[in-house]
């Protein structure tokens, strides 16, 4: 598939801190994809901040919900994508991240190119971002993270287990046959990614283009990447009971 346009959604829940470094992460990200279309959608959930006035004034569509659901936040987002792009259908691709979250600058440029090869979606990696995580919590963290890596792989061949709606593409194609995100409070994005692997679409896993990610020990969505770390911060439970949460297999299909 070769792009014909390029959809970034952003689902956020009173993000009015967080708002601007991440738009301004994503429009340096746009720039390495121009003269191709772009759109960059923000759905503002249940927000009570000025978070919606700040992505409008950052340059990006809000769509308002009050669904308190990251899910379907991001379908909403998603939805409101395409009615923008509809003249780019089907040959539209849809990039998502999280509204406490920057991403690098090839981020589009590197999902582009796994679209070009015939992948349907891009499964990319997080970084704690270094403002909000200390040297203790990171370590914690990262030693998790990267258990399942071998000392000989790299960025560019790790095909690492991990699914972050912060850090996933997928071509609208395929994201509408397998049916969406789901409306599930957490592990929507885990849930899309197994939905594609059964229904056979090529899926890349890579960590060539990570994106940092906000430390926090009290997230938006239960059972999340903040739930996680919280277990891992020895102020909330001790160094001797950390347990690290391994990575959740999606399907026993291994990736193309």
């Amino acid at each position: 598939m070769t792009p014909a346009a390029l959809g970034v959604v952003i689902p956020a829940h009173n993000e009015e801190h967080r708002i601007h470094a991440c738009m301004r992460s994503v429009h340096a990200a746009v720039e390495h994809v121009a003269p191709m279309p772009v759109v960059i959608v923000v759905a503002a959930d249940a927000c009570t901040d000025a978070t919606a006035t700040l992505a409008a004034r950052g340059g990006a569509h809000v769509v308002k919900t009050r669904s308190h659901n990251v899910g379907a936040a991001r379908a909403v987002g998603i939805d409101h994508a395409l009615k923008l792009l509809a003249d780019a259908n089907p040959d539209v691709w849809l990039a998502m991240t999280d509204a406490d979250t920057t991403v690098p600058a090839t981020w589009l440029t590197h999902q582009v190119a796994w679209a070009r090869r015939g992948y349907d979606a891009v499964l990319g990696t997080i970084r704690l971002a270094p403002i909000t995580a200390g040297a203790l919590h990171t370590a914690r963290h990262d030693a998790d993270y990267f258990r399942t890596r071998p000392l000989k792989e790299t960025e560019s061949t790790w095909e690492h287990p991990h699914v972050h709606g912060a850090n996933l593409g997928v071509s609208a194609a395929a994201y509408l046959q397998v049916g969406g995100f789901a409306p599930l409070p957490t592990g929507e994005d885990r849930d899309l990614a197994a939905r594609l692997f059964t229904a056979g679409y090529r899926v890349a896993r890579t960590d060539q283009h990570a994106v940092h990610t906000a430390a926090r020990l009290r997230g938006r969505a239960p059972g999340g990447l903040a739930d996680l770390l919280a277990s891992l911060h020895p102020a909330l439970h001790g160094l001797d009971s950390v347990r690290h949460r391994g990575p959740e297999p999606l399907d026993p299909v291994k990736p193309a």
